[in-house]
C-alpha cells in the first residue's frame, strides 16, 4: 500500500516538473502568441471599419461590397491564425493539407457558379452595360432591369423576363444599343427596274423631312444598294435617338410607302 502511494505520489511530481518545463520552455511563445492574437483582432476591426468607407467613397457597386468586405476580413482572420499558430510552434501541415483539400473539393464543386460569379464581377467592375441600357447577347434583345452578382436579367420587348447566367455572358459578344446614345435606321426598298430612280430617291427624301425625331446633324443617305435578277434594292440611311428608333422606323416606312403609292409607283406584288 504505501508502496503504491509512493509511486502515484512520484508520479504527480514528474508530472508537474514535464508540465513546469514545458510552461517555461514554451510560455513567452504562447503569451506572445495570445498578445498578437488580440492585437490583430483590434487591428482587423479597425480595418473592417476602413474598407467599407473606403468601398462607399470609391462607388463601388453595392452588390460586391459585402463580398469584397467579407472576403478581406476572412483572408485576415486566416492569416492571424496562421502567424498565431506559428509563433506558437503550431505543426502548420497538417492544417495546410485539409486546407488545399478543402479547397480543391469546393473549386470542382462549384465551378460554374465561380465562373459565374467571376463573370458577375467583371461586369460590375468593367461596366460593358448598365441598367436600362438595350443589350443584345446570347440570342436576346432587350433592356438590362437587374445586375447580380451570378445572373443578369433582360426584358425583351415582348415582356419576357430572361435570366442569362453570367459565366457565359461575360465570355460572349455583347452590343450595347445604347451606350452611343445613338443608332443607324436602315430601310431597304426593292422596286422593278422600270422605275425612275431619281423621283424615287426625291419622294423618300421628302417622306425623311416630314417624319419627326430623325436627326438633321447627319445627311440622309439614300441610294441603290443592290442589282438583283428581279429589281433593284434601293436603301435609306437616317440617324435617331436609340430611345426613338422603333418609333422612326415604323413611321418612316408608312409614309415611304403611301407617298410611292400617291406617286403612281408600282410596288412588288400590286
Amino acid at each position: 500500500m504505501i508502496d503504491t502511494t509512493k509511486k502515484a505520489s512520484d508520479s504527480s511530481i514528474d508530472l508537474y516538473h514535464t508540465a513546469y518545463a514545458w510552461l517555461v520552455n514554451n510560455g513567452a511563445r504562447i503569451f506572445f502568441g495570445l498578445v498578437v492574437f488580440c492585437v490583430g483582432l483590434w487591428v482587423i476591426r479597425f480595418l473592417k471599419k476602413r474598407l467599407r468607407g473606403q468601398m462607399s467613397r470609391k462607388q463601388i457597386h453595392s452588390s460586391l461590397q459585402p463580398f469584397f468586405l467579407s472576403l478581406s476580413i476572412t483572408l485576415l482572420y486566416v492569416l492571424l491564425v496562421v502567424v498565431v499558430m506559428e509563433i506558437m510552434g503550431i505543426e502548420l501541415t497538417i492544417f495546410t493539407a485539409v486546407i488545399g483539400a478543402g479547397s480543391v473539393a469546393a473549386g470542382l464543386a462549384l465551378s460554374g457558379t465561380l465562373q459565374n460569379f467571376a463573370g458577375g464581377v467583371l461586369i460590375l467592375m468593367l461596366k460593358p452595360f448598365t441598367l436600362d441600357d438595350n443589350i443584345v447577347a446570347q440570342g436576346v434583345d432587350g433592356v438590362v432591369t437587374a445586375i447580380e452578382v451570378f445572373y443578369t436579367e433582360v426584358l425583351t420587348t415582348d415582356n419576357k423576363a430572361v435570366i442569362i447566367p453570367n459565366g457565359k455572358l461575360f465570355n460572349e459578344v455583347i452590343i450595347n444599343v445604347t451606350r452611343e446614345g445613338k443608332r443607324r435606321l436602315d430601310i431597304d426598298l426593292k422596286l422593278t427596274y422600270v422605275i425612275d430612280v431619281e423621283q424615287v430617291k426625291l419622294i423618300i427624301a421628302n417622306a425623311i423631312k416630314q417624319t419627326p425625331d430623325i436627326l438633321t446633324e447627319r445627311v440622309p443617305c439614300i441610294g441603290i444598294s443592290a442589282l438583283e435578277i428581279d429589281g433593284i434594292k434601293i436603301s435609306t440611311q437616317v440617324w435617331v435617338l436609340t430611345n426613338k428608333y422603333i418609333s422612326v422606323k415604323f413611321a418612316l416606312q408608312e409614309r415611304i410607302i403611301k407617298d410611292l403609292k400617291a406617286a403612281g409607283i408600282k410596288l412588288p406584288g400590286t
